[in-house]
């Protein structure tokens, strides 16, 4: 990205700088940032081999990231202790834009591209978050495409493994433009589970004269799935083990296509603005026979008609089923528009740095729920059609004041939202709207280059969902609040010695409402809300040796997950089973690790990685046996080991490498909340890159 004091556009036209958005950005504006702020740089990623984002992101300190169904298709990301249920709490940005379909209406990633896109990744939390929005609680995560080159150049490479793994690549541009287009496939943690990916970013970056600049960005993603949605009820699990799924009809099939630009204007030496335009659609069909463990509706899941004990029935009790078996089959069908325009200005003075912007952003989902009466079904009944609009309208300013060796960031964002809900069976229509005023303050010292200590307080803000604010029924706005924190944070960023990169960061969020998010199917655990709180620490560093070796970690330690008043359902205001002043928050387990320990030599480099996540209860009731439904019951740590083998042939411009994920193939539990969910058992893959 182009800053101010820098030279023009012509005069950089052989590097091509790209136009975008960067969180973080460069090293030297690391050194001023006055938040916690991590990035995953792409020789981490590509010496690895990480086979999903959620892999990548547990690089980073204060992230935890749940496995689903297994290759990272759907992530669910939480940070700092916040529910991870389809990564709700996090902002996702791609090179600054929204990454999400619906990050006002219905903030949740049934979408996302494969890692293989990206070659960087920042991390960004504190006070430094409200200048994007409109989540700012947790976190916030920027995806970095690669640079359109203006030399002709670019890579191809295949990789394949067990469970039917396939990935094959090609990245090729020049002239300022890009070419990138990834195949995936392979099979789940599960039995009847499959996957076949297509992934196609196509970007061209131009330089207009003097002082302008431009990218445009177009992508194609396509997603064919035999993948399900149920998890296993206790008894399933200790039977027939993790990897099993009776479910043998269920169908995940996914469009999405998106088109962005990105203009920089060098108005003068001391003056950038960046303009982005965008606009994304999203059409998601996904046939399923089961939505939770415990789904027995007639009609709209699995049950069997006219026997004595049906599926789920059976399944409560262990016995082997056969999803040709089923009653029914739900058919949950959505599509998303989203576009918008947000400018950003950059202004440069004698004080320090003026950073202002506005958005205008709209959305429009519509959402059909069709119940089949047979396991093949495509047709039957509409239980639902539904029409979501929102449009939001935002803007922030900050100026960072640099005095000496400090610098004093204060900033604040103002968010308008207004949201529609149809309900196009009945007729009923309602309209809510919400505003919302997000200050934050942040401070830096910087003694020399090799150190920043940084503190921040600021305020955390999400919308409620459009659904959970307008009536299905009658079109009312319900008693449902925006989610507000105060968040502080304390830390330091430091090269005490060569080779030495180390950070920690302390933490303490303050919720005053936080909304608590179950399963979006089967609402289990009910929809609720309530106060919290979640104080710890987060550290990370890199050694490289003399010698040749190298380390890497990222640690978090989250003592405190706290529920401050008992969670209240929405619809009933009734004390969501067992939550109670004291109890610890679901999913937000007390020690997270990543550790790896990896050895450079001529064209060799191997590492070791070990991934540890502690145990978490699975409900507010910190229950610890296990229900027979598999939804509710302790979670118990486990700890995973990956592994990599890389050797570049350098005549042949070829790498060779070998990959082992889960190595000891561990059986291990991630998810109780529609049913018990494992991890992916292990696998290994074999591959070569090369280079041109």
């Amino acid at each position: 990205m182009l800053i101010a004091n820098s030279p023009s556009f012509a005069e950089q036209a052989e590097v091509l700088v790209l136009p975008r958005v960067d969180v973080i950005g460069t090293q030297e504006q690391l050194l001023k940032t006055p938040s916690s702020a991590t990035i995953i740089k792409q020789e981490e990623l590509e010496s690895s081999h990480v086979l999903t984002i959620n892999e990548a992101l547990r690089k980073a300190p204060g992230v935890v990231v749940r496995d689903e169904e297994g290759l990272g298709i759907r992530p669910n990301i939480s940070i700092r202790g916040l529910n991870p249920t389809r990564s709700t709490k996090v902002l996702l940005l791609e090179d600054g834009i929204p990454l999400s379909f619906a990050p006002y209406g219905d903030n949740a990633s049934y979408y996302f591209p494969s890692i293989d896109r990206f070659s960087s990744i920042e991390v960004l939390k504190g006070s430094e978050q409200i200048k994007y929005g409109p989540q700012t609680a947790g976190g916030l995560i920027n995806f970095i495409t690669p640079n359109a080159p203006e030399k002709f150049g670019g890579h191809m490479s295949v990789t394949a493994g067990n469970r039917d793994y396939l990935n094959t690549k090609i990245n090729v541009g020049g002239k300022g433009v890009l070419f990138d287009y990834t195949h995936k496939e392979g099979d789940g943690a599960r039995d009847n589970t499959h996957s076949n990916i297509e992934d196609l970013n196509v970007k061209m970056t131009k330089s207009l004269g003097e002082d302008h600049a431009i990218t445009v960005r177009a992508n194609w993603f396509s997603e064919d799935s035999q993948v399900s949605y149920t998890g296993l009820t206790q008894k399933e699990y200790e039977n027939f083990g993790g990897e099993y799924n009776p479910f043998n009809h269920d169908s995940f099939k996914a469009t999405r296509y998106g088109v962005s630009a990105t203009h920089d204007w060098q108005i003068n030496t001391n003056a950038l603005l960046t303009t982005n335009l965008y606009y994304s659609y999203f059409d998601r069909d996904w046939w399923r026979q089961s939505s939770n463990s415990g789904n027995i509706a007639s009609g709209a899941g699995c049950t069997t008609v006219g026997s004595v004990e049906g599926v789920a029935e059976k399944r409560l009790r262990g016995i082997a089923t056969n999803g040709d078996d089923c009653q029914g089959v739900q058919g949950r069908l959505r599509t998303y528009d989203t576009y918008g325009v947000e400018p950003r200005l950059t202004v440069t003075h004698a004080w320090g740095e003026l950073q202002l912007g506005a958005k205008a952003h709209f959305e429009e989902q519509n959402r059909i729920q069709i119940n089949g009466i047979t396991p093949t079904a495509r047709t039957g009944t509409t239980s639902e059609k539904n029409k979501r609009e929102t449009d939001a309208y935002s803007g922030f300013i900050s100026n960072r004041f640099d005095i000496g060796q400090f610098s004093i960031t204060p900033a604040v964002r103002y968010e308008h939202i207004e949201n529609e809900r149809t309900n196009r069976l009945t007729g009923a229509k309602g309209e809510a709207s919400l505003h919302e005023w997000i200050p934050g303050i942040g401070f830096a010292y910087n003694p020399n280059d090799n150190l920043t200590v940084f503190a921040g307080v600021h305020e955390g803000f999400a919308p409620p969902r459009t659904e959970d604010l307008i009536s299905n029924t009658t079109g009312g706005v319900l008693e449902v609040s925006a989610e507000k924190s105060t968040n502080y944070e304390l830390g330091f960023r430091a090269k005490p010695v060569k080779g030495l990169n180390v950070a920690a960061t302390a933490f303490h969020n303050d919720f005053k409402n936080l909304i608590a998010v179950g399963s979006v199917a089967s609402n289990l655990p009910a929809l609720a809300q309530g106060e919290a709180s979640f104080t710890g620490l987060e550290l990370s560093g890199q050694y490289d040796f003399d010698n040749g070796f190298y380390s890497r970690l990222a640690y978090t330690w989250l003592p405190v997950a706290e529920q401050d008043s008992p969670f209240r359902r929405f619809d009933t205001n009734a004390i969501v089973g067992g939550s109670a002043k004291g109890n610890r928050q679901p999913y937000a387990p007390e020690n997270t690790l990543t550790v790896a320990l990896g050895y450079k030599v001529g064209g060799w480099n191997a590492q070791l990685e070990a991934v540890h996540v502690g145990e978490q209860y699975a409900d507010f009731a910190e229950t610890k046996v296990a229900a027979l439904n598999g939804q509710n019951g302790e979670i118990a740590s486990y700890t995973i080991y990956n592994a990599a083998l890389n050797y570049k042939y350098e005549p042949y411009k070829t790498t060779f490498f070998v990959t082992g994920k889960n190595l000891l193939d561990k059986d291990y539990i991630t998810d109780r909340t529609r049913g018990i969910l494992t991890g992916m058992p292990r696998l290994v893959q074999v591959g070569a890159r090369y280079d041109f």
